[in-house]
C-alpha cells in the first residue's frame, strides 16, 4: 500500500466539468440568496410546492422525521467515515481526505456564513440555503467523484468486475435520491422553502466539487507528500555522478 497515492481525484474531462459546476452551483446559491435576503415568507413558487407536502404530512410528521434523518450527524458522518476508511485501506488519502472534509466544511460554511448573510426566516428560524440538504449532497457529490469521476484503469472482464461496476453507479444514486427524500422531509416539517433546499442542494455539490479540485491542484503530480518528493529530489544522483556520489572527470576518473 502506498500512503501516498498519486491517484487524482478527478480525470481531465472530468475536471472541467466538475470547474463548471461549482461556478454554476455558486451563481445559484448567491442569486437565490439575494432574491430571498431577508424575508420570512414564502414565494408564489415555494407556495405551490411546500403546500401539497406540507398537506401530505400534516398527520405523518414521524415519517417526515424519518425521511430527512439521513443527512443528520449519524448518518451522513458514518457514511462519509466509512468512505473514508476504504480510501485509506487503498492507499487513497486524497479520497479519504475528501470523503472527511465535504459534509463539515458544507456544514460550517452554510452555518457560520451564509444563513447569517441572507437571514432568510421561516417561522424565526435561519432556513436559507437548507442545512440538511446541502450535507446530503456534499456527501452524495463525493461519492460521485469518489467512484465515478476519478480516474481509474480499465479492469479485467468478469462477474466479480460487472458487481463492482453496478456498484459504482449505484451508490451515488442511492445517495442523490437521498437527496431528494432529505428535501422532502424538511419541507414536510415545515422546517424550509423548496428554495431553501435547492440553494442547499448547490452549496453541497458545488463545496465537494471545489475540494476535489484544491485537493488535485495542491497535491503533487508525483503523487508523493511535498516533504517526501522534496527529499527525494535533494538525494537524486546529479548528472554524472558515480553510483558511491563521487563525479567523473573528463579523464573517467572518479573524484571525491
Amino acid at each position: 500500500m502506498r500512503p501516498w497515492s498519486g491517484r487524482s481525484l478527478l480525470a481531465d474531462q472530468a475536471r472541467r466539468w466538475a470547474g463548471g459546476l461549482l461556478a454554476g452551483c455558486a451563481i445559484l446559491v448567491v442569486v437565490l440568496g439575494v432574491l430571498f435576503a431577508g424575508q420570512g415568507t414564502a414565494s408564489p413558487f415555494d407556495r405551490a410546492v411546500d403546500s401539497p407536502v406540507i398537506t401530505f404530512f400534516a398527520g405523518r410528521q414521524t415519517l417526515a422525521l424519518w425521511l430527512a434523518y439521513p443527512a443528520t450527524l449519524v448518518p451522513a458522518g458514518g457514511a462519509s467515515l466509512i468512505a473514508a476508511l476504504v480510501c485509506l485501506a487503498r492507499g487513497w488519502l486524497r479520497g479519504a481526505l475528501l470523503a472527511l472534509l465535504a459534509v463539515p466544511v458544507t456544514s460550517g460554511l452554510n452555518d457560520a456564513f451564509l444563513k447569517h448573510l441572507f437571514h432568510r426566516t421561516y417561522l424565526g428560524a435561519l432556513t436559507y440555503p437548507s442545512g440538511h440538504a446541502a450535507a446530503a449532497a456534499a456527501l452524495a457529490m463525493s461519492l460521485t467523484i469518489l467512484l465515478l469521476l476519478a480516474p481509474r484503469a480499465e479492469p479485467a472482464a468478469g462477474p466479480a468486475t460487472r458487481l463492482v461496476t453496478v456498484l459504482r453507479w449505484a451508490i451515488p444514486a442511492v445517495a442523490w435520491l437521498a437527496v431528494v427524500v432529505v428535501a422532502v422531509g424538511v419541507m414536510g416539517l415545515r422546517w424550509h422553502y423548496v428554495t431553501d433546499t435547492i440553494g442547499g442542494a448547490a452549496l453541497g455539490t458545488g463545496t465537494a466539487c471545489a475540494l476535489a479540485l484544491i485537493l488535485d491542484l495542491s497535491w503533487p503530480r508525483s503523487g508523493r507528500h511535498p516533504l517526501t518528493a522534496s527529499r527525494s529530489r535533494r538525494a537524486a544522483p546529479q548528472p554524472g555522478s558515480a553510483p558511491g556520489g563521487r563525479r567523473w572527470s573528463r579523464s573517467g576518473h572518479g573524484t571525491s
